[in-house]
């Protein structure tokens, strides 16, 4: 319902403070997809910025979507895992993932991982869907993943994306069951990573998180 946006938006704007800005700093985008954070993060900073997804197809369409818009000359595009990034110990002065906790065996070692390669000071942001908290909100989400979402997804884009809807409603609430928003803001300390806060959005349906890696 074109919350994804602003979310986005909200998460950027927690890695684009302007000593980044001044620095020209090194970004990286874990789970970057199409890049779309990837173009936010160009578009509100002088920073360079790498990608990084383990899909070949998701990689192929961030290329023609920056160059699309002329923002292919401060990125780098390569295909990797979040779990196991190919780069030295602080490397980067501030790193964003987008829905990646979900997608991975070991959550707290993923953000181990991800806090390895951040410069200490850097700053880490991320976006993941949500369960809302409050009752009735939780009622709504619950019947927009499970009812409208596989119907829209159907009308928009056929039986391909009536199974990725069918997917999301059960995906989120199975991984929240395990790993709650108590227990990622904890895991993210472990990391390394300080001054950890949240931010519901859109009545609960994303969160978007941020901190500092540990001087």
């Amino acid at each position: 319902m074109g919350q994804n946006r602003r979310w986005r938006t909200a998460m950027v704007e927690h890695i684009t403070e302007p000593a980044l800005i001044d620095s020209g700093g090194l970004v990286l985008d874990v789970a970057c997809g199409p890049a779309r954070v990837t173009r936010a993060l160009l578009e509100a900073s002088n920073a360079h910025v790498i990608g990084l997804d383990l899909s070949e197809s998701m990689l192929r369409a961030g290329v023609n979507n920056l160059a699309a818009v002329g923002l292919q000359d401060r990125v780098a595009l390569v295909l990797g895992r979040g779990e196991q990034l190919p780069f030295p110990d602080a490397t980067f002065d501030a790193l964003t993932f987008t829905y990646l906790l979900r997608y991975v065996e070991d959550p707290a070692a993923t953000l181990a991982e991800l806090a390895r390669v951040v410069k200490p000071g850097g700053a880490v942001a991320s976006l993941e869907f949500a369960v809302p908290t409050a009752p009735w909100w939780r009622v709504a989400w619950w019947f927009y993943t499970r009812i409208v979402l596989p119907i829209a997804g159907f009308v928009t884009g056929g039986r391909a994306w009536f199974r990725v809807g069918r997917f999301l409603g059960p995906s989120i609430s199975s991984h929240y069951r395990t790993y709650s928003v108590d227990w990622t803001v904890a895991e993210w300390r472990n990391a390394g990573i300080e001054n950890v806060n949240s931010r519901s959005m859109s009545l609960g349906g994303g969160l978007v998180m941020w901190g500092r890696r540990a001087r």
